[in-house]
């Protein structure tokens, strides 16, 4: 609790002072934690692969495969595949563990803190990697093992997430958070890379092999987070102002008895004492319910927030990306007019990793509601050709090369506008709208509903595309129904997403208390919190006076 608080902490009413300058330091330690992103990704990736591969399939379904031609043995090349309940069940687990993960991080980052729960992340998620490794044909450990692996992941997505948005500068934060969407898409082409060149071993080592490199990745972000600082803020909502400013001054690269660090230490303070007294704390039960209170036509309620953040991470996957990067491999092989489904998907995830970077200016310079929008339009219109190519000209009896590349080159196109604009301006927004008392739930509970549709869609995918009995088998028809949820998606964006690029997070809370998502660009703060809650110092005086100088704990 901020009545915790042992020394007089007194700010500035100088809005231009009320955050340290951005230092190479905060690159590097917000670099770092994107790295978190790189489970997400490479977990995706790998098993769209894993899920094409001919020994992959012989294992589970006793269908051979000559590897000397290249082609299954009395089967037709579209029917050599696993059936779609297994795909569905191998692909949606994770997604379920994920799901449960991101809510409990929640709680356990409130508790512990961000850094520790991060490395809980990683632990559980090596443990779910032995257990896929160990499986043979064995479904039920493999599934297990997946969903272990997704337990490990939500604690990651939903906590990195937090951390990020808590230590990030922010004149940078929108680029920094973008960050993890790059690593995201970094670890999908790694993904690709590892199974590309596996796909045509005759061995279990096809499939270990990936799943096996996912160590590695444990490992580097665990180790490193025991170097890096703690959050300011989670020390600032447990009451440890000594620690925070000792934290604050870490991930600012500011000494302790810094101006900056004692303006920007006052206002986080100030803001969390005034969200206090409107969000005040009562049970566990309470405390998660505080979540969902307020009315939906106030901007600032937490049941506003609440909806914005779930409904973004909704949106983002109804967009239907995660179709392209889960299903890529086989659907682009059922199609049965690509001659190399593998080398595809490996284009496709080229295409991802090289857009994202365009939204780390783009989103400070032109903002998050003009990517969203924009972002939205181009992939409506490009799912939109796909769709209708490949129900004319695409289709395989057509035998017409030239239909088959315009698809290609417009998923890769969809693929770029997704890349550079919803898929890491999704992740800003949940880490920018939530006031400190409900920050990890809210977080988790947005991650955990990115990672429910994920599921979802992860369940009724292969049913939707795939062309065993009981499937729809609508090939590139699925196109239409990603296109008509990417004009959702848009409208949902336009109407409801505010603008909050330059602002610090308790600006923010200011800014969806007093504007409207669509005039939310023109806000400008007026005041700090420090000058709100009357800890503004006198700056004449200041110079003759002991300021605030905790002896930090050792």
């Amino acid at each position: 609790m901020v009545g915790a608080v042992m020394y007089p902490l007194s700010g500035t009413a100088d809005l231009s002072r009320i955050e340290a300058p951005v230092t190479f330091k905060a690159y590097l330690l917000c670099g770092f934690a994107a790295f978190g992103g790189i489970f997400f990704g490479y977990d995706t990736g790998w098993m769209s692969g894993v899920l094409g591969m001919p020994y992959f399939i012989t294992l589970y379904t006793g269908l051979q495969y000559n590897y000397e031609t290249g082609e299954p043995v009395d089967v037709p090349k579209t029917e050599f595949a696993l059936p779609s309940s297994q795909k569905s069940l191998m692909t949606s687990i994770l997604s379920c563990g994920t799901f449960f993960g991101a809510l409990i991080a929640g709680d356990v980052a409130d508790f512990l803190g961000r850094r520790p729960t991060i490395i809980i992340g990683c632990l559980v998620f090596c443990v779910g990697c032995i257990l896929e490794i160990i499986s043979t044909n064995q479904e039920v450990l493999f599934v297990m093992g997946r969903l272990v692996s997704g337990v490990g992941v939500g604690f990651i997505s939903a906590v990195i997430i937090l951390y990020m948005a808590e230590v990030a500068p922010r004149k940078v934060r929108g680029a920094l958070v973008s960050g993890y969407q790059f690593c995201i898409t970094l670890g999908i082409l790694l993904a690709n890379c590892v199974t590309y060149a596996s796909s045509n071993r005759n061995d279990t080592g096809s499939y270990r092999i990936p799943v096996g490199v996912q160590f590695l990745w444990a490992i580097i972000l665990g180790i490193g987070l025991f170097i890096l600082p703690e959050s300011p803020r989670y020390y600032v909502m447990k009451g440890k102002i000594d620690l925070a400013a000792k934290s604050l001054s870490q991930v600012r690269g500011q000494p302790l008895d810094s101006d900056y660090i004692k303006d920007e230490l006052a206002e986080i303070v100030a803001n969390h004492e005034y969200e206090m007294q409107v969000i005040p704390q009562t049970s566990y039960i309470g405390s998660w319910m505080a979540c969902f209170q307020g009315s939906l036509r106030k901007g600032n309620s937490n049941l506003r927030r609440t909806l914005l953040g779930s409904g973004m991470q909704m949106m983002q996957q109804l967009t239907g990306i995660n179709f392209i990067f889960y299903f890529g491999t086989t659907f682009f092989q059922q199609l049965g007019t690509i001659q190399n489904p593998f080398f595809i998907s490996l284009v496709t995830t080229l295409v991802n990793v090289l857009s994202t970077p365009i939204s780390f200016v783009a989103v400070e310079k032109l903002g998050r509601r003009v990517l969203l929008n924009w972002g939205g339009v181009g992939m409506v219109i490009t799912q939109f050709i796909v769709a209708i190519v490949g129900v004319t000209e695409g289709r395989p009896e057509a035998q017409n090369d030239a239909a088959v590349k315009v698809m290609i080159a417009f998923i890769c196109i969809y693929i770029f506008c997704f890349a550079s604009t919803w898929g890491p301006v999704g992740w800003v927004i949940i880490g920018e709208c939530f006031p400190l008392p409900i920050r990890s739930r809210g977080v988790g509970i947005s991650t955990a509903c990115n990672w429910f549709w994920n599921c979802i869609i992860a369940v009724i995918t292969p049913y939707m595309v795939g062309n065993t009995p009981g499937s729809a088998n609508l090939g590139p028809r699925v196109f239409f129904i990603w296109g008509s949820l990417c004009i959702g998606s848009t409208i949902f964006a336009y109407f409801l997403v505010p603008e909050m690029k330059g602002l610090t997070l308790e600006q923010i809370d200011t800014m969806m208390e007093e504007t409207t998502p669509r005039k939310s660009r023109n806000w400008k703060p007026t005041s700090t919190f420090a000058s709100q809650m009357g800890r503004v110092r006198d700056e004449k005086s200041s110079a003759n006076q002991q300021e605030f100088a905790p002896e930090v704990e050792p």
